[in-house]
């Protein structure tokens, strides 16, 4: 009977066998895993310690940075400030040569005009003489009507382009538009008063193209 018990005893599955309690001896050495974690955590607070020990010394480099960028900027403005100015310098030259070019243009444009028309005032003046030596029986001649329609064409077209006659007789003599060929004594006249036109005289566009020819009293 005891050998029966000791069979069943031995043969009981849920029986644990001698030693079974030595897989638990093999489980301790996972209780020393927060020992290895302590010496990264260490690290880390080594390296945050080094970190803000480091972060001062980038002042000194930022400080340095910083003036330097100053000065950049500095000498930046400094080149814009002077391109600027030669800008202003073009711009201003190339406005008086633009005017200089524009007066040199018209300039020449008034000294052609003056030119050919100093040459077209002598026909004038033949039409006017032509004109006044017509009897008075022939004036209402068709060909002295003619004649006298084309010398006010021809004045017409002249005073078109700027040509104004001078005013010469019964005005004071003015040296800048009259040109005194003659004196005679004329009580009933003013002094320095023009009495006769011998030539008349005019203007293209208020400059004067040909002087009067006056005869001045007194």
């Amino acid at each position: 009977m005891e050998d029966l018990e000791d069979i069943r005893m031995t043969d009981d599955p849920f029986t644990e066998p001698e030693g079974s309690g030595e897989p638990e001896a093999a489980e301790e050495p996972a209780a020393e895993e927060p020992a290895a974690e302590e010496p990264a955590a260490e690290e880390s607070a080594e390296t945050e310690e080094a970190q803000e020990e480091e972060a001062p010394e980038e002042e000194p480099k930022k400080g340095l940075f910083g003036r330097r960028e100053k000065k950049e900027l500095e000498k930046k403005d400094q080149q814009i400030a002077e391109l600027n100015d030669k800008y202003l310098r073009t711009m201003a030259e190339y406005d008086n040569f633009r005017k200089r070019t524009e007066k040199e243009k018209a300039d020449i444009y008034t000294f052609a005009a003056k030119d050919v028309l100093t040459k077209i005032l002598p026909v004038l003046d033949n039409f006017e003489r032509g004109l006044a030596q017509l009897p008075e029986e022939k004036k209402d001649d068709p060909v002295a009507e003619g004649m006298e329609k084309i010398y006010k064409q021809f004045e017409k077209a002249l005073a078109d382009l700027g040509v104004e006659p001078i005013e010469a007789v019964g005005h004071a003599f003015d040296p800048d538009f009259h040109n005194a060929v003659m004196h005679v004594e004329d009580e009933e006249a003013g002094d320095n008063v023009v009495v006769e036109e011998l030539m008349r005289g005019y203007t293209y566009k208020g400059t004067v193209i040909r002087y009067a020819m006056v005869k001045v009293a007194n």
